[in-house]
Protein backbone atom coordinates (compact mmCIF):
# COMPACT_ATOMS: atom_id res chain seq x y z
CA UNK A 1 0.00 0.00 0.00
CA UNK A 2 0.95 3.76 -0.39
CA UNK A 3 0.63 4.57 3.15
CA UNK A 4 3.32 1.77 3.68
CA UNK A 5 5.60 3.11 1.26
CA UNK A 6 5.28 6.31 2.78
CA UNK A 7 5.65 5.26 6.32
CA UNK A 8 9.18 2.87 5.18
CA UNK A 9 10.18 6.64 3.83
CA UNK A 10 9.44 8.76 6.85
CA UNK A 11 11.60 5.90 8.75
CA UNK A 12 14.58 6.09 6.52
CA UNK A 13 14.51 9.40 6.21
CA UNK A 14 13.42 10.26 2.53
CA UNK A 15 13.54 13.85 1.66
CA UNK A 16 9.73 15.26 1.97
CA UNK A 17 10.57 16.51 -1.21
CA UNK A 18 10.74 13.32 -2.93
CA UNK A 19 7.87 11.59 -0.83
CA UNK A 20 5.58 14.25 -1.64
CA UNK A 21 6.47 14.38 -5.29
CA UNK A 22 3.59 13.51 -7.76
CA UNK A 23 3.86 9.80 -9.01
CA UNK A 24 3.99 10.10 -12.88
CA UNK A 25 4.83 6.98 -15.28
CA UNK A 26 6.88 9.51 -17.85
CA UNK A 27 5.24 8.81 -20.85
CA UNK A 28 3.43 12.31 -21.08
CA UNK A 29 5.25 15.36 -22.26
CA UNK A 30 2.38 17.38 -20.67
CA UNK A 31 3.06 16.64 -16.81
CA UNK A 32 -0.28 14.86 -16.16
CA UNK A 33 0.15 12.36 -13.16
CA UNK A 34 -0.26 8.47 -12.58
CA UNK A 35 -3.68 10.27 -10.19
CA UNK A 36 -4.38 12.52 -13.67
CA UNK A 37 -4.63 9.62 -15.92
CA UNK A 38 -6.44 7.17 -12.92
CA UNK A 39 -9.43 9.41 -11.85
CA UNK A 40 -8.12 9.43 -8.23
CA UNK A 41 -5.44 9.50 -5.85
CA UNK A 42 -3.45 7.07 -4.48
CA UNK A 43 -5.50 7.49 -0.89
CA UNK A 44 -8.59 6.97 -2.65
CA UNK A 45 -7.06 3.72 -4.11
CA UNK A 46 -5.79 2.64 -0.80
CA UNK A 47 -9.23 3.23 1.05
CA UNK A 48 -11.36 1.20 -2.15
CA UNK A 49 -8.69 -1.81 -1.82
CA UNK A 50 -9.46 -1.92 2.31
CA UNK A 51 -13.54 -1.30 1.25
CA UNK A 52 -13.25 -4.09 -0.55
CA UNK A 53 -12.06 -5.97 1.75
CA UNK A 54 -14.60 -4.94 4.62
CA UNK A 55 -17.31 -3.09 3.63
CA UNK A 56 -18.34 -0.86 6.68
CA UNK A 57 -19.27 2.43 5.84
CA UNK A 58 -23.29 1.90 4.58
CA UNK A 59 -23.56 5.82 3.25
CA UNK A 60 -20.64 6.55 1.11
CA UNK A 61 -20.58 9.38 -0.83
CA UNK A 62 -20.75 10.02 -4.35
CA UNK A 63 -16.67 10.30 -4.73
CA UNK A 64 -16.82 6.98 -2.73
CA UNK A 65 -19.31 5.19 -5.28
CA UNK A 66 -17.03 6.77 -8.20
CA UNK A 67 -13.57 5.74 -6.55
CA UNK A 68 -15.45 2.12 -6.10
CA UNK A 69 -16.09 2.32 -9.88
CA UNK A 70 -12.32 3.30 -10.94
CA UNK A 71 -10.72 0.61 -8.54
CA UNK A 72 -13.09 -1.89 -9.67
CA UNK A 73 -12.61 -1.26 -13.04
CA UNK A 74 -8.53 -1.52 -12.89
CA UNK A 75 -9.23 -4.62 -10.75
CA UNK A 76 -11.09 -6.70 -13.28
CA UNK A 77 -8.83 -5.41 -16.06
CA UNK A 78 -5.59 -6.67 -14.54
CA UNK A 79 -7.37 -9.30 -12.75
CA UNK A 80 -5.16 -11.73 -15.10
CA UNK A 81 -2.03 -10.36 -13.65
CA UNK A 82 -3.09 -11.48 -10.27
CA UNK A 83 -4.50 -15.05 -11.10
CA UNK A 84 -2.35 -17.97 -11.61
CA UNK A 85 -2.12 -19.02 -15.51
CA UNK A 86 -3.52 -22.37 -16.40
CA UNK A 87 -1.89 -25.37 -16.27
CA UNK A 88 -3.06 -28.50 -18.83
CA UNK A 89 -3.28 -31.51 -16.99
CA UNK A 90 -3.95 -34.81 -19.20
CA UNK A 91 -5.36 -36.85 -17.80
CA UNK A 92 -4.07 -40.79 -18.85
CA UNK A 93 -6.67 -43.70 -19.70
Amino acid sequence: MKSEVYAIANALGILDEIQQAAPTDGLWDDGRTDEDQIGATYAELEWAMNYEENPSEVDLTERQHQVLEIYRGFNKTNSHKMNPIPIFHMVRQ
